[in-house]
């Protein structure tokens, strides 16, 4: 059940799913526990590790009692790992962050302040896409508040800047392809909107790996396409025009990466 932390402030629950990430996660886990938004827990899901990970993880949970690690009996994938780290979370709002992306470490203190001055129920923020070399990418900016349709448009929440508050319930992870997209898209559904925290740089950092699934342009489109029909139910007509929208908002990211 969600808590209110000792110091009367609501707590964030942080979902990490861990898989063969000795190399990155440290990173990533000092920018949750670095926070400046003290009240918060990190769970740690190891999703069937075979390198150092659990360890690390049994580590950190050592030196900080706000690191609950929990370890999978073998690997179920990424969605499996975040609904096990929501069933055992006791915060008030809920947070993603991979175990190779890191953030800002006012993140979480901008968004709950801003969540809880506006009543928001749905958070994100902008982010940069980082290649493996350290090299900056491009930087994502999205716009100040989103609404189904404009996400049936296109995901405009990255994961790992998404925050949620548990009043309106939580749903869970599908094992689908898009699968982050699909999560908040029901939540902006269910919340009717998600506001954007403005801030003078973006609040989270998200590692382009070469050659990861996301960069395969077709096989998106066609996860895109069952997404509509599927699993929103759209008609022909309906899934089509809010595909066209998809496509050229694709376009035109893919333009300002190359810029």
């Amino acid at each position: 059940m969600p808590l209110q932390a000792s110091s009367g402030q609501p707590r964030v629950s942080v979902i990490m799913p861990v898989f063969n990430a000795e190399r990155t996660m440290r990173r990533s886990i000092e920018s949750v526990l670095g926070q400046s938004f003290r009240e918060l827990e990190l769970v740690a899901v190891d999703d069937g590790s075979s390198d150092g990970s659990l360890g690390i993880l049994r580590e950190y949970a050592a030196g900080d009692a706000r690191v609950q690690v929990i370890a999978q009996p073998r690997n179920a994938g990424v969605a499996e790992a975040r609904n096990a780290g929501v069933r055992n979370a006791s915060g008030t709002y809920i947070a993603f962050l991979d175990s190779d992306d890191w953030w800002h470490p006012r993140k979480l203190e901008l968004q709950i302040r801003q969540m809880a001055a506006a009543g928001a129920l749905v958070s994100y923020s902008g982010y940069r896409r980082v290649a493996e070399d350290g090299r900056e990418l491009s930087v994502v900016r999205p716009p100040g508040m989103v609404r189904y349709a404009d996400m049936l448009r296109g995901n405009h929440i990255g994961n790992l800047t998404g925050v949620y508050d548990r009043k309106m319930g939580d749903g869970s992870f599908r094992r689908i392809g898009h699968e982050d997209y699909v999560f908040w898209l029901e939540r902006v559904r269910q919340a009717g909107s998600a506001l954007c925290v403005e801030h003078d740089e973006p609040l989270a950092y998200y590692l382009v790996r070469d050659g990861s699934v996301s960069a395969n342009k077709l096989r998106a489109a066609g996860w895109q396409w069952r997404i509509y029909r599927d699993v929103e139910g759209l008609g022909l007509v309906r899934a089509s025009w809010y595909f066209l929208h998809y496509a050229g908002n694709a376009l035109l990211k893919r333009r300002q990466a190359l810029a």
